[in-house]
């Protein structure tokens, strides 16, 4: 394996309570695996307050972008890999349609209805709202250094698909 870095450092075991001065020896699997469960928690917790979920609110927004609307097979192949589960999206689907949020025309196509126009923009400003809490204190520059760095670690393990 081909070393990347002009320095080795040793990996120590996961310590919630390591110090600044230790945490280059920290396992990023544990620290990414951390936040990714503490933020989803967050969010899931406060949608769940106003009876929805997070994959409602992936469904919703997928539906709105775009030139073109979504059939019901493309949004259930664009939001699986977020999902929980292979069925879990078209479940959604299903939900948000018997909701009156969505209703799927003759060509299959997905389409917001009016209310669920009105849902979509009130889970916007409550997203919003709980992304400056998880981004209290971290500047946007910061956030794009952070999120520079996962995505070199991934293409790192993972290599260029491109090429």
């Amino acid at each position: 394996m081909e070393q990347l870095t002009e320095t080795k450092t040793d990996q120590a075991p996961a310590d919630p309570a390591a110090t600044d001065n230790v945490l280059a020896t920290q396992p990023v699997g544990y620290w990414s695996g951390l936040a990714h469960a503490a933020v989803t928690r967050h969010l899931r917790d406060a949608m769940a307050r106003i009876d929805i979920t997070q994959p409602q609110y992936w469904v919703l927004n997928r539906v709105h972008g775009g030139t073109e609307a979504p059939t019901r097979e493309e949004a259930v192949i664009q939001l699986t890999p977020l999902a929980d589960g292979p069925h879990e999206i078209a479940r959604v689907v299903d939900q948000l349609v018997h909701r009156g949020w969505l209703r799927i025309d003759a060509g299959q196509r997905v389409h917001l209805t009016d209310a669920g126009e009105a849902a979509r923009l009130r889970l916007r400003t409550l997203v919003t709202e709980l992304r400056a809490v998880v981004h209290a204190g971290i500047s946007d520059e910061e956030y794009v250094t952070a999120l520079k760095v996962l995505r070199r670690m991934v293409t790192n393990v993972e290599g260029d698909k491109d090429s």
